[in-house]
């Protein structure tokens, strides 16, 4: 599959949103090397607590129709394709969904790749058993819409699970003012108010919140290790570490599991996994 790739490197004046945000991820996925992907490490590094959780509430992979939202790199994609299920990735980036196909090559897996805004998705309705989407939603400006077009394309019963950074840690602020030209200045992190939305459209909607304490990680590249937020992609660079790196680190991690479910307190951690059911 061909994959038509704009090859300019910065947006026209006057582009939309979703303009500036297919041309940064064009350049991420032209700057970036297959050997660099980190696929397992994704789902299997002990800094993957997001999709841990997110394995453990989605069930057997094997025969199902999954599609994977802003697929970016591909990463995802083609973990589930090595779990044995049938992946349609799909992202607003040519660039990257052209990354993902070859990634799925390179891993001996077949995924279908599809060029695609998230709030106006090019694929058949009530198509998939699972829609997995992450650090998507905060990247799209009419979430009402996205989250009708999941609706949309589940099957009565389907199920989407997503994560996403959340607004309220200053720490984390602080670190995403910092990190300007390694993120696109049209993100928004998600509220209390993206939650509730999606309860409008999806039934039994439940969330999970990660990284608290654990958040000293951040602390350590920048004040020890010395590493700029803007020359290294510090959310990609925990997928890196390795037990022994992280023997400091792991009573964090166990920390976090109480302190993000404490009522409150959990809004102040780093991301947001989110999970629901279409109605059957």
């Amino acid at each position: 599959m061909e994959i038509p790739i704009n090859d300019e490197i910065t947006p026209a004046a006057g582009a939309t949103a979703l303009e500036r945000e297919a041309h940064f991820h064009d350049a991420w996925a032209r700057s970036t090397a297959l050997d660099e992907v980190l696929v397992r490490e994704c789902f299997e590094a002990p800094t993957a607590l997001e999709n841990q959780f997110i394995l453990s509430r989605i069930g057997d992979l094997a025969g199902k129709k999954l599609l994977d939202i802003g697929a970016g790199l591909g990463e995802s994609s083609v973990y589930f394709a090595l779990q044995g299920a049938r992946v349609t990735a799909s992202d607003l980036s040519p660039g990257m969904v052209d990354t993902a196909l070859r990634l799925a090559r390179r891993h001996g897996v077949e995924i279908e790749g599809v060029v695609s805004a998230a709030e106006r998705l090019n694929v058949p309705s009530s198509c998939y058993d699972i829609i997995y989407i992450a650090n998507t939603i905060h990247h799209v400006q009419d979430r009402a819409r996205l989250f009708e077009e999941m609706r949309r394309v589940l099957k009565p019963g389907g199920r989407f699970f997503s994560y996403d950074p959340l607004a309220y840690n200053p720490a984390i602020q602080v670190y995403r003012r910092m990190a300007t030209e390694v993120r696109t200045p049209d993100e928004s992190p998600l509220t209390v108010a993206d939650v509730r939305l999606a309860e409008r459209y999806f039934s039994r909607v439940e969330h999970r919140e990660f990284w608290l304490a654990g958040l000293l990680l951040f602390a350590k590249y920048y004040f020890k290790d010395r590493v700029h937020p803007n020359a290294d992609r510090y959310w990609k660079r925990i997928l890196r570490e390795t037990p022994e790196r992280l023997r400091w680190w792991m009573p964090l991690r166990a920390l976090d599991a109480v302190l993000t479910r404490v009522r409150g307190l959990r809004w102040l951690a780093w991301n947001i996994v989110m999970y629901g059911q279409k109605d059957g």
